[in-house]
């Protein structure tokens, strides 16, 4: 490498970063330019982000807003940054990562490496049954309103790699292009959607939220999931004093807890006899709340169990719709099978890790617009969905593995 650059980023680094990027996918920016494009002269294109990045020239494009549905209603907005600028963000992130996550908290799970959305709710199942309260925390519009003199005093706190800082500074304070193409500035956030949001929101909650917990509170347990968080209290009075300490905290962070969407959760079941109006919450696209059990001896009891959300469900059936499986007639069901199993082996692994029999209906689905199929596709079927049923269960019989949410049936 040319000794005459004043930054000491490798072409490895930036190669790298782009095969993260190639893998992770994602769309095309302001520029308009996909993965493939980018392809079509990877040497240069590569070569010219790199003398950039190591010169100190590289200037970030404006992201490129979207706003994406939420399952509560509403939208949600992401900022998309352009092929190029992913990669640049990765070299970053992969410089930074690996002294920040050492710093981190346990009981932090968000976009962190060998922790998952699985292995926070098998603590907070864990915990729920350990104490009777939970706080559901919500922080209004958090992304949007990170402050940036704050995070800065953050990320400098553990670098003071001089190009680490520059390129960091001029992430957070590059424009959104709205849809109608106007240029937004901004004083403060950091859009989702960014390869190096998800590590900088990590740090920022670190000082924010989990460091003063484990200063303030050390025995009392928390799971946080990027922004979402669940702390167990044992009994109201405490679990109402933190709320009014965790609003506190926030606003002198420059942030707001929402006092709609924030509650407080008694974890009823069978054993808990406190009568309160809250006994569920949602966390990570699963819904805690009473639900029967059975013991090792065979017995049912009530505990405090996690299951696929309504919302998620809804979500699901909803994709399943899309799909207009009833007028795919010009392609086999093995086809059909090909095209949907990738999705129903992602929608079992992730919702049917805890009490799986709630995928059921969803699943069940499925099957209804797969003999809609079969109805629209054969004759003999057709105008009688119940003799189409006949038909899909003779086709399961004969062939188990077909698709993959059949294999639930099975593991009944």
């Amino acid at each position: 490498m040319s000794q005459s650059k004043p930054f000491t980023i490798t072409k490895r680094a930036v190669w790298e970063a782009y095969q993260k990027v190639k893998a992770n996918r994602g769309a095309a920016g302001v520029d308009g330019q996909s993965i493939e494009e980018f392809e079509k002269n990877l040497p240069g294109n590569l070569y010219k982000l790199w003398n950039r990045l190591a010169s100190g020239s590289y200037m970030p494009p404006a992201v490129r807003r979207v706003e994406i549905p939420k399952a509560s209603g509403g939208t949600r907005p992401l900022g998309i940054p352009t092929v190029a600028d992913r990669m640049a963000q990765m070299v970053v992130k992969d410089a930074l990562e690996p002294i920040l996550e050492p710093c981190f908290h346990a009981d932090s799970y968000g976009y962190r490496p060998h922790k998952s959305a699985h292995d926070a709710l098998a603590v907070a199942r864990q915990r729920c049954w350990r104490t009777d309260w939970v706080l559901d925390v919500d922080i209004k519009g958090f992304f949007d309103n990170i402050d940036h003199e704050l995070l800065m005093k953050a990320v400098r706190k553990h670098t003071d790699c001089k190009w680490v800082v520059l390129y960091i500074e001029r992430w957070l304070t590059a424009p959104v292009q709205m849809p109608d193409g106007t240029l937004q500035p901004r004083d403060k956030g950091t859009p989702q959607g960014g390869v190096i949001s998800p590590l900088l929101a990590n740090l920022f909650l670190h000082y924010t939220f989990d460091a003063w917990m484990e200063r303030k509170f050390p025995t009392i347990g928390f799971e946080r999931y990027a922004d979402d968080v669940l702390i167990h209290c044992k009994s109201l009075a405490q679990v109402t004093m933190l709320r009014e300490a965790l609003k506190r905290r926030l606003a002198v962070c420059k942030l707001e807890m929402s006092p709609s969407k924030t509650k407080i959760v008694y974890c009823k079941d069978g054993k808990r006899r406190e009568d309160y109006p809250e006994i569920s919450f949602d966390f990570l696209g699963y819904t805690f709340r009473p639900r029967k059990a059975k013991a090792r001896d065979g017995s049912v009891f009530l505990s405090f169990l996690p299951a696929i959300s309504g919302k998620a469900a809804k979500a699901l059936r909803h994709t399943v719709r899309k799909w207009n499986l009833q007028r795919r007639t010009p392609i086999s069901l093995e086809e059909i099978a090909r095209r949907i199993n990738p999705v129903l082996r992602g929608w079992m692994e992730y919702y049917g890790r805890f009490h799986r029999s709630a995928l059921y209906p969803v699943m069940a689905q499925v099957d209804l617009h797969l003999a809609k199929w079969i109805a629209r596709k054969h004759k003999r079927a057709r105008r009688s969905l119940r003799r189409a049923f006949e038909w899909l269960r003779r086709i399961r019989r004969d062939c188990p593995s077909l698709f993959a949410h059949w294999r639930l049936a099975q593991a009944r």
